[in-house]
């Protein structure tokens, strides 16, 4: 008789796909969404105002923008798998350093959680890229955020409330969400992803792609409508806690408004349907559109601080869409040889929004107060709107 015996390597691991890519990034919006307001308050307590708060985001997003630049060349060396590892790690010691350290290091938190961030998004595109059709992007973009949905909703306003509690317990479950993700992450054995895998000849600098990206109009508009999308998200993230503390409200309002609206998340299935049905065009427009004549609205609501917050709360609803769709004219045409050099051009946009969007906030804050930041965020989404009525219309359509 002969024994089959085996080791545990010779487990099959989870197929890589749509569920398996969603799944990943719930661990990583765990890990993330306890924290995403408990930073900007932090960081008000600790400066006191919000141009200071500003400046400090202006550092923090070059020094990430500077990071993300060199993370194609540190890809030449280190293997993809290792890439993400890592970018994990640098999430945990952000967690490690914002949660047991003294007040003033939180800004060297929030650096490294964005470098980590990086990584993260460069790997898991080009993941995304290797396994995921191209006909399903649009499905594989709105299972991620649904799956998401639970620890975007729960997590901002959680994390405010157990830092009044306790300091480090959201830190805590960051950590414990991260270590998650890493052992998930190496059970689905992606290794190196296939484009990797198959190239028999060393890549080039990943830095040449700059250029090749920049003349290609689709991934222009993909890099373009993403960095809008994430520059709105990153005011409403950051501005809105402190609105909500200047204007003499509990500074866990602003977590509670940020969980109602990544509640939305659970409504991508509804907007998948509304993208099918009209077009990544048409979705994209009336995202910018929407999210922008309300951020306009709720500024000039702002003598009535409940009603600005609605209305920024509804806001949301339009960013959400934007997440669903903005990012698709990237996805759907990037060519395949090229996934992990654009892949890492592609990501900047976080950098850059994060630069952007508080070097804005600093400059309007020169001459009016924080809800002036709502009303010039809304002009630029607008703006967005109809820059975005040159996309392609049958883009996302299958071919026939």
């Amino acid at each position: 008789m002969i024994q089959n015996r085996l080791s545990l390597s010779e487990f099959p691991p989870a197929r890589p796909g749509i569920h398996a890519f969603a799944t990943l990034a719930a661990c990583e919006a765990a890990a993330r969404s306890t924290l995403i307001s408990v930073y900007p308050v932090l960081m008000y307590r600790a400066l006191g105002n919000a141009a200071r708060v500003s400046e400090i985001y202006v550092l923090v997003g070059l020094t990430s923008l500077a990071f993300a630049m060199g993370v194609p060349l540190l890809a030449r060396f280190l293997p993809r798998r290792w890439l993400y590892t890592l970018g994990i790690v640098m999430m945990i010691c952000g967690s490690i350093i914002g949660g047991f350290l003294p007040l003033r290091f939180v800004p060297f938190a929030v650096a490294a959680n964005a470098a980590g961030l990086v990584m993260l998004a460069i790997c898991f595109n080009a993941y995304v890229m290797d396994y995921v059709e191209r006909a399903s992007m649009g499905r594989n973009e709105s299972r991620r955020l649904l799956y998401s949905g639970i620890p975007w909703s729960v997590g901002p306003f959680l994390g405010v409330f157990l830092m009044d509690l306790h300091p480090q317990i959201p830190f805590l479950i960051s950590i414990l969400a991260s270590l998650v993700m890493l052992a998930y992450f190496w059970h689905l054995r992606l290794g190196d992803g296939k484009a990797i895998t198959k190239a028999r000849r060393p890549p080039t600098n990943p830095l040449r792609y700059v250029p090749r990206f920049f003349r290609q109009p689709t991934l222009v508009a993909g890099w373009f409508f993403a960095c809008l999308r994430s520059t709105g998200w990153a005011v409403y993230i950051i501005y809105v806690p402190i609105f909500a503390v200047k204007s003499g409200l509990s500074d866990q309002l602003g977590g509670l408004a940020l969980s109602i609206s990544n509640g939305f998340l659970f409504l991508t299935p509804l907007m998948l349907g509304f993208l099918q049905k009209t077009s990544v065009r048409n979705a994209i427009i009336t995202g910018f559109a929407g999210s922008g004549i309300l951020f306009v609205i709720a500024a000039l609501a702002s003598p009535v601080p409940y009603a600005a917050l609605a209305i920024l709360l509804s806001a949301t609803l339009f960013l959400v869409l934007l997440d669903v769709s903005g990012g698709l004219p990237f996805l759907l045409t990037v060519k395949p040889s090229e996934r992990t050099e654009m892949a890492a051009v592609y990501a900047t946009y976080r950098d850059v929004s994060a630069v952007s969007s508080p070097a804005l906030a600093r400059l309007v804050l020169v001459f009016v107060p924080v809800q002036g930041v709502f009303a010039a965020t809304g002009l630029v989404l607008i703006g967005c709107a109809f820059i975005a009525r040159r996309t392609h219309r049958r883009l996302g359509g299958r071919r026939v």
